[in-house]
């Protein structure tokens, strides 16, 4: 009877708390929108929202005598909003009011350069000054132009022999460091991201991709063809990148869609890459999967198959987003390359996308361009995703305490919710508290940051009980040797008295 009793209880007790976290789901009044994690166990846990849509930006609503024609790529600079308005040539310029934009300026010409105006601009970074650097693409240049659009310079085809002069230069992709130096992902160029100094010199590749083949195929080509076959054949090269972006600290974030899905979850094909200065990955992984989005996908299709990562955008506490094509979705990671959420669709309602293609954000708030339907969705944090937030930047700059104390709060939103567990377990550790972090850790399942903890633990507890360990040692060993003694000194006593009675 007992037994039932308990079952009865700890079945209600799961039940209230599936409860709360349903409750916390919708308890704004927005419909919901489907956001998710992945437990240790890699199975899809439903969560709170984490963001929700503030605004929809059509192009009516901008009043361009023009519509948007297949925008292919968004800048963030302050207030500002750039938009690459490819099809027409042209870089809208909004900027943000309450909850939305307006437009302030169509730049499509740059006075003094030659020619003046643009074709097919891809990208666009402008820098804290309001200089401007555009991938011109059709013109085979980047464009430098000051905050009134005159021409400064620009950045063309390198001349030196390490780039194929067969090829056209067509820049499609840029970052600019605080230095001026222009980093850019060029069309056909597969050696890594074109390097230009500041004063345009061309000074070589960085963070080249590995060569991706399939070995039956390179045996096939190396032993079974002809010569003049092979040359006909594609051979084997470096994949370009998709996108890139530049973080806080001079890192570039790099995306790459063009890989084996059977290398993702092995970590073979790094489809988010952070580059350091010489162009090494040095994004830090320490989830039990890496920053892949989807874990699982249906083999060899389209629609349904892995997530590609058109585009990627990185906060200041390091946490980064990246926008997956394939099925319109947002991953947040935080700095230690643990997934934070994710959500988003494909479809035609305000929440989902038709084709996404570029990602910015602006504070917290996300912005995501759809370049079919030409409009800009704004997607703001919930009080669930302000909570994640805050508790990741305490942390960050060693508010421990402040820091168990919003994973707390996120575990009464999402009791499901790893990271929080994982969040107040190192907070714990980092106030040398490990015995009760190992217990945060074991509900997680973070076997890495447990075996941490309970080394630590184990340490200071030999440190404490030292005096006992040794005197529990020196007994274990000396007491049989007493014993042991004695029982000699008691045999040789029967041995002596039974001689003396036989004599």
């Amino acid at each position: 009877m007992k037994i039932m009793h308990r079952l009865a209880a700890l079945l209600m007790i799961l039940m209230l708390l599936a409860g709360v976290t349903a409750a916390y789901a919708a308890d704004d009044g927005y419909p919901s929108s489907y956001t998710y994690n992945y437990d240790y166990w890699g199975d899809v846990r439903e969560s709170p929202d984490a963001y929700r849509v503030q605004d929809v930006v059509f192009n009516v609503e901008l009043g361009l005598d023009v519509p948007m024609r297949k925008p292919q790529s968004l800048f963030v600079q302050g207030d500002q909003l750039y938009v690459c308005d490819t099809g027409n040539n042209r870089i809208l310029q909004l900027e943000r009011t309450a909850n939305s934009f307006e437009l302030v300026r169509v730049i499509d010409t740059i006075q003094g350069a030659e020619p003046a105006t643009l074709n097919t601009p891809n990208d666009v970074y402008v820098d804290a000054e309001g200089t401007l650097y555009i991938c011109d693409t059709n013109n085979q240049r980047v464009l430098k132009a000051d905050k009134d659009l005159n021409f400064i310079q620009s950045f063309t085809k390198p001349t030196d022999s390490t780039f194929d002069q067969s090829l056209n230069f067509l820049p499609n992709k840029l970052v600019v460091d605080v230095s001026g130096r222009v980093f850019c992902l060029a069309t056909n160029v597969n050696k890594g991201l074109v390097k230009f100094e500041a004063d345009g010199t061309f000074t070589g590749f960085i963070g080249a991709n590995k060569v991706v083949y399939n070995f039956a195929e390179y045996i096939w080509k190396e032993f079974f063809t002809t010569k003049e076959q092979r040359a006909q054949q594609e051979a084997f090269v470096p994949t370009e990148y998709c996108n890139i972006y530049m973080d806080e600290d001079s890192f570039i974030y790099a995306t790459n869609i063009s890989f084996d899905e059977y290398d993702l979850l092995w970590d073979n094909a790094m489809p988010i890459r952070r580059l350091n200065g010489i162009g090494n990955d040095i994004l830090i992984k320490n989830d039990r999967y890496p920053p892949i989005g989807e874990l699982y996908w249906v083999e060899g299709t389209v629609d349904k198959g892995p997530s590609k990562m058109m585009d990627i955008t990185v906060m200041e506490n390091d946490i980064y987003v990246a926008l997956d094509r394939t099925r319109g979705r947002l991953f947040g990671y935080d700095s230690q390359g643990i997934m934070l959420w994710a959500f988003g669709s494909v479809g035609n309602t305000e929440d989902t996308f038709n084709s996404a293609i570029s990602l910015e954000h602006m504070g917290r708030d996300l912005i995501v361009l759809d370049q079919n339907e030409a409009d800009i969705t704004i997607f703001t944090p919930t009080e669930y995703g302000n909570l994640i937030y805050d508790a990741c930047d305490k942390y960050l700059t060693g508010d421990y305490d402040g820091s168990a104390v919003l994973w707390e709060e996120v575990l009464k939103h999402n009791a499901n919710y790893n990271l929080a567990f994982i969040g107040i377990g190192r907070s714990l550790m980092r106030q040398d508290k490990f015995e009760e972090a190992m217990e945060y850790f074991e509900m997680a399942n973070d076997r890495d940051n447990y075996g941490r903890a309970f080394r630590q633990w184990r340490k200071i507890w030999v440190e404490e009980n030292i005096g006992w360990v040794v005197i529990v040692l020196a007994i274990v060993m000396i007491v049989p040797l007493i014993i042991r003694q004695i029982k000699k000194m008691k045999m040789e006593v029967e041995i002596y008295e039974r001689s003396k009675v036989g004599k």
